[in-house]
């Protein structure tokens, strides 16, 4: 789960963490008071659970509280990757001479947590991890150890940090560390965080994802849960009942179980393709949820291709075909759709689509080359 950048700071308050004064505000009459009551120059920034919010201009400067009003009126209401802006965060602006990046997430292939510590603060981390990943001071957590002050200080000098900077973000990134473990967070980090003119630091943004399957644990947290902040098309398919992560690829990847369809992203990213979506169907989906599932996919604009990867023990293959079999019937689909049926009922599912529009693949790889390939042949 995804919260608000001034939900986060909110969080860090608790632990001690200095951030900007503000508050949150609907309107730019809320807007003005707000800039009022600070009495300073302002920040007036987005809330969305979208990055790159400053780029789209979701993030202006205020000098004067008329200011403030002003670009609230430019904000709020306005468009940041299909999300529409219905509050924005006011709060005093800060004199800047620095910027670095902290953060904390899962490497889940080394299957430990990873501190990150650069001095390139400001821009998203994946963009620096790309251009400058020398830039990046990098440690993975023993869970029963912890973060320990030695490795604090060791992450700051190879990241290259100023003496300054590295005398006072310890106490940052160890209260990141138990933000990051009490609320059972999947991403906790500060970025940027700002040694301003004065030479304090300060947690000018943050990023806090929960993870899901831990909210039982954290009722109070309920509060910061907004469907309508979500990707809409996630907001839709929770609706549904379906379980959907967008991507920015064109590829929609359908299939049976978690592992077998990040295995089935994998596979077309391998073979050059670009997935444009997680969609689970779980077992037993019968063919009302095929139709539901083949519907959601094609809500994203930049599907140019589906593929169907299941493989049969509790759902069955003849259900799964009499779905893709209404969707087509029903529905105006102008993209290629391969299909990789196997395991139960297979055989019969297969028949039923001999003579459709669908593409039939016999492996997962030669399912993923096909798609790879038609979607090509349709861009050409």
């Amino acid at each position: 789960m995804k919260i608000h950048e001034y939900q986060g700071k909110e969080i860090l308050a608790k632990y001690g963490v200095p951030v900007p004064q503000g508050r949150v505000a609907s309107t730019p009459d809320e807007v003005e008071t707000i800039a009022r009551e600070l009495g300073k120059p302002v920040v007036v920034k987005a809330q969305v659970h979208a990055g790159g919010r400053g780029k789209a201009g979701g993030i202006k400067l205020g000098k004067t509280p008329e200011e403030a009003r002003a670009v609230a009126e430019q904000i709020l209401g306005m468009d940041i990757k299909g999300l529409t802006v219905e509050k924005v965060l006011v709060e005093e602006a800060a004199d800047i001479k620095e910027e670095y990046y902290l953060g904390i997430t899962t490497d889940r292939a080394a299957r430990r947590n990873i501190v990150m510590v650069s001095k390139e603060g400001g821009i998203e981390i994946e963009i620096v991890a790309e251009e400058n990943p020398d830039a990046i001071a990098k440690l993975h957590l023993d869970p029963a150890i912890g973060l320990q002050d030695f490795q604090i200080r060791q992450l700051g000098f190879d990241a290259k940090l100023p003496p300054v900077a590295l005398k006072g973000m310890g106490a940052f990134l160890k209260a990141l560390y138990r933000v990051y473990l009490d609320y059972d967070c999947s991403l906790a980090e500060i970025n940027p965080l700002i040694l301003t003119g004065e030479g304090k630091l300060i947690a000018a943004d943050a990023k806090v994802n929960l993870d899901d399957n831990a909210l039982f644990r954290h009722p109070d947290l309920a509060q910061y849960q907004e469907e309508q902040e979500d990707d809409p098309i996630e907001a839709e398919a929770h609706k549904r009942g379906l379980t959907y992560v967008r991507l920015d690829g064109d590829i929609g990847i359908i299939g049976n179980g978690a592992g077998l369809v990040m295995t089935t992203l994998d596979v077309v990213k391998r073979e050059g393709g670009s997935p444009a979506n997680f969609l689970d169907i779980g077992g037993g989906a019968k063919a009302e949820v095929v139709t539901k599932a083949i519907d959601t996919v094609l809500l994203d604009k930049n599907v140019k291709g589906i593929f169907f990867n299941i493989f049969g023990g509790i759902t069955r293959g003849d259900e799964v075909a009499k779905g893709m079999l209404e969707a087509i019937a029903t529905m105006n689909i102008q993209v290629p759709i391969v299909v990789r049926l196997t395991g139960t009922r297979a055989e019969e599912g297969l028949a039923l689509l001999e003579g459709s529009a669908l593409t039939p693949a016999a492996t997962m790889q030669e399912g993923a080359q096909k798609i790879v390939a038609l979607v090509n042949q349709k861009a050409a």
